[in-house]
């Protein structure tokens, strides 16, 4: 029986193509084409514009932060002791990929004609530089650890540009604690630029033992630990983790709340795709039911002829229905290739280009969000087809043989 309705639904199909309907139906295949292609890059930009934003700020420090709990979220806070016990606890969780240490100091830098306050934040030899290497444009990695304190430091193309800095210039810097002044002599070793305004407008990274020294810290003493984990999804549960194993003296802050307004400015993303893809499905279930309504016109007699012979109510909404099922699957197909074609090739070759300053990232970012974008193939799928029985029904009950006479 089924073989009958998928031959007869093939020959109606290509009898429709033949007639003044072709280009309808041409169009509502490229209306479910578009509405997939739509669907595909709307994900993937906003995947992967969201993944770039949160892979930045995470670059400014570290997916969760410990700090004293009098830190007043001031950059010149209380220290904190590296204590081996909360560190091996810390170690000893699957999910925490490193530990890495920190401090912050407020203070000026000056060139022969311009003067600009910085934050210099002072790293040692556990700082990640594989993780911050793609934001450096020129110059390398600060060499830490050793029995010097290094001179070098690693500047942001902001402030780069506003003192006229190139690598290997010198860089006198001033710092203050309780009402003494301390010069460092500073040298340029490398610039980075993460595209984050906030951060690269007042950060310089060095050597933490300046700010030790400055402080009057021990060498055991940071102004926090930083802690990088696998995955941003267990954001949450490692936070809690960290929260119950430090001690009543100490806070832990995810990056999320350390950064609210970024990350309550990305969740905005999903917000504007779900209404993005409801007006999208909207217009294409209009596209289709209005070419399977012109489809059906064409074909009153044959429909006629069918119940004639017989053909039974639900066997001729099948025909119909398995009709409407091919104009999907083509649709479906070409919004696919067409979709992930141009997303490979912005993802690849950066086809679209950004203002860095104004969007953060200096291209259209692309992320593939694989279980939502075969949840998308799927629904547009199921809706379609759902669609489609409310017009397959109509033919199925409404037009006798008597009318489909007369209509002819």
């Amino acid at each position: 029986m089924s073989s009958v309705e998928q031959l007869l639904s093939r020959r109606l199909l290509r009898s429709s193509q033949g007639r003044r309907s072709r280009p309808i139906v041409r169009l509502a295949v490229a209306g479910i084409a578009v509405c997939l292609l739509v669907m595909i890059l709307a994900i993937s930009i906003s995947t992967g514009y969201r993944n770039a934003i949160e892979q930045k700020v995470i670059d400014m420090g570290s997916h969760i932060r410990i700090t004293h709990n009098e830190d007043n979220r001031g950059y010149d806070g209380t220290p904190i002791d590296k204590d081996p016990a909360l560190l091996s606890q810390l170690h000893g969780n699957p999910d925490v990929a490193h530990l890495q240490f920190a401090a912050t100091k407020c203070g000026v830098v000056k060139t022969d004609d311009q003067v600009e306050g910085i934050v210099l934040k002072g790293i040692d030899e556990t700082f990640d530089w594989k993780a911050f290497g793609k934001n450096m444009e020129a110059g390398m990695p600060l060499a830490l650890g050793g029995d010097t304190v290094t001179k070098g430091v690693i500047v942001s193309r902001t402030l780069a540009n506003r003192l006229h800095l190139r690598v290997g210039d010198k860089l006198p810097a001033y710092f203050w604690n309780d009402g003494r002044k301390y010069d460092r002599a500073f040298r340029v070793a490398g610039i980075y630029n993460t595209g984050m305004p906030e951060y690269d407008s007042r950060f310089i990274l060095g050597d933490i033992r300046h700010i030790r020294k400055i402080n009057g810290w021990t060498p055991d003493q940071v102004g926090c630990i930083e802690v990088l984990i696998n995955d941003y999804d267990k954001l949450d549960q490692v936070g809690d983790y960290v929260h119950h194993s430090i001690g009543y003296d100490l806070q832990a802050q995810t990056i999320r709340e350390m950064y609210p307004q970024i990350f309550e400015w990305t969740d905005l993303f999903d917000t504007n795709v779900t209404v993005l893809l409801a007006i999208t499905m909207f217009v294409c279930l209009i596209t289709l039911i209005s070419t399977f309504f012109i489809i059906i016109l064409e074909q009153t007699s044959s429909i006629g002829i069918l119940k004639s012979m017989g053909m039974t109510t639900r066997r001729l909404r099948n025909v119909f229905v398995r009709l409407g099922l091919r104009l999907i699957l083509i649709g479906l197909v070409i919004g696919n290739v067409v979709g992930f074609t141009i997303c490979l090739l912005q993802k690849y070759l950066h086809i679209i280009k950004l203002d860095e300053a104004a969007y953060y990232v200096p291209y259209v970012p692309i992320g593939f969000n694989w279980p939502m974008l075969l949840a998308v193939n799927a629904g547009v799928l199921v809706v379609c087809v759902l669609v489609l029985l409310i017009p397959a029904t109509f033919v199925a009950k409404r037009i006798t043989p008597v009318s489909a006479i007369k209509f002819e």
